[in-house]
């Protein structure tokens, strides 16, 4: 086992992180930008290195400043969190040829993985149902609107290598599709996925009642690949996730088996090592499923995972890339209770625009199966420079009512003062009889919204 972890991220991630090496009896080191340098993560750490400027280019995505903070400090792993290089393929090679540990899966399955048409063609030929769509890149207008005639509106349209929502559109006719187009165009002209002809895109067939559901997979050192239950991520503002809990109330026990065992094909088709998730779309009417994505990395709601399992993914992570047996008995495994997972961003409750601030009151909410994630404390300021997310309010229960009793409690008590927060919306969507009754699709926030 190494004997030292540098968490290249920030936040509650890195402190999540933190936290776990720390437990484990290794030394933790913390890389921060200049509007990072009072948050608890560089403060928890073991050691913390300033990697520059507060515009990420010049700090956290700066793989040359990131592997010199390595030489700096004698890191003899990385672990990249999510976001910024956590899935960034030539990162995780310059970190391997540079003698040190990667946490995560090979440079390999990230590149194969990070490319949606590719990632859609390999799962479709190890037997993981996907949606009807394009197989090769839409670079072109011309060639969207005959792909799309093809496959049958609605249609998603995405960028092939974007993330996070960003880019993606849905169209329903023509018009639609054009606008849509457009829009993946200029994401894939940003963040990356192009062909020598331009854009590189991707068209598929939309299902107009979907829940989004996901499937946390670790890939052992011994080339073992095992499922740890879904989360279902169906909460969303502009296809962004917002909540997610675990199991999914929108899936019965005989679709959940197939999910399971289809993730478990998709990680074995690229040699999975490590923390991953299988997305999928699912048709809550047919009950029935396609491939989404695959992101190669530990994911914001991990926690969900953690608390229906007791299983804590980090300190797996960090034993499969030591190369030492994982922590917990794959035979007997049981997930038991509920949990849900509420994002607490610096942002606007009823348009959910970016609201930062300095943070005047922080009172978190304690109580019976309340887990709070957090990257900010009173007196800290909620920065423009990155995503907003301040904390990730968990509970769990024995049930899910008693999980939703639990939240609705802790959102009550949780105070923030100072930026904008969307407690109130979760004080709101707790009350709405689609999620509270688990009846529920990707449509949930537009429709309270509307």
């Amino acid at each position: 086992m190494f004997e030292s972890v540098l968490v290249a991220n920030r936040g509650e991630i890195a402190r999540r992180v933190i936290r776990t090496v720390k437990a484990m009896g290794l030394r933790a080191i913390a890389v921060h930008s200049e509007a990072d340098a009072d948050l608890p993560f560089v403060l928890e750490a073991d050691e913390a290195f300033l990697l520059g400027p507060a515009a990420p280019a010049q700090s956290y995505l700066d793989v040359a400043r990131v592997l010199e903070a390595c030489r700096a400090t004698g890191a003899q792993a990385v672990h990249p969190g999510y976001g910024f290089l956590a899935e960034n393929a030539a990162f995780a090679r310059a970190v391997i040829d540079a003698g040190l540990t990667w946490i995560g899966p090979s440079p390999e399955a990230i590149e194969r993985m990070g490319d949606k048409i590719n990632a859609r063609n390999l799962m479709e030929q190890a037997g993981v149902p996907v949606a009807a769509g394009t197989r090769e890149p839409v670079s072109e207008q011309a060639q969207a609107l005959a792909a799309a005639a093809e496959i049958g509106y609605p249609v998603m349209v995405k960028a092939a290598g974007g993330g996070g929502g960003i880019g993606m559109g849905v169209a329903h006719d023509e018009a639609g599709l054009v606008k849509a187009f457009e829009t993946a165009a200029r994401a894939a002209e940003r963040f990356g996925g192009k062909t020598s002809g331009g854009p590189a895109i991707l068209l598929e067939r939309y299902i107009e009642r979907a829940r989004h559901v996901e499937v946390q997979i670790l890939g052992l050192a011994d080339g073992t690949v095992v499922a740890l239950g879904e989360r279902d991520c169906s909460v969303q503002r502009r296809h962004q996730k917002v909540v997610e809990e675990s199991p999914s109330p929108g899936i019965t026990p005989e679709l959940r088996e197939r999910m399971l065992a289809a993730a478990v094909r998709a990680g074995e088709a690229v040699g999975y090592r490590g923390a991953g998730t299988v997305e999928c779309l699912v048709d809550a009417d047919a009950q029935d499923f396609v491939f989404l994505e695959m992101n190669t990395r530990l994911q914001v709601e991990h926690p969900v995972t953690e608390l229906v399992t007791g299983i804590d993914l980090v300190e797996q992570q960090l034993l499969i890339a030591a190369g030492e047996p994982v922590s917990f008995s794959t035979a007997t495994r049981r997930p038991g209770g509920h949990a849900v997972e509420f994002r607490i961003y610096a942002e606007d409750p009823k348009r959910f625009f970016p609201g930062p601030g300095k943070i005047d009151v922080w009172e978190e909410p304690t109580g019976p199966g309340v887990r709070l994630d957090s990257g900010y404390v009173a007196g800290n300021t909620v920065t423009p420079f990155y995503d907003p997310l301040m904390a990730k309010l968990c509970v769990h229960g024995d049930t899910r009512e008693e999980a939703l009793a639990r939240a609705r409690e802790a959102v009550a008590a949780f105070r923030v003062e100072g930026p904008k927060n969307n407690l109130p919306f979760f004080a709101e969507l707790l009350d709405d009889p689609e999620f509270a009754g688990g009846d529920y699709d990707t449509g949930l926030v537009a429709r309270m919204r509307a």
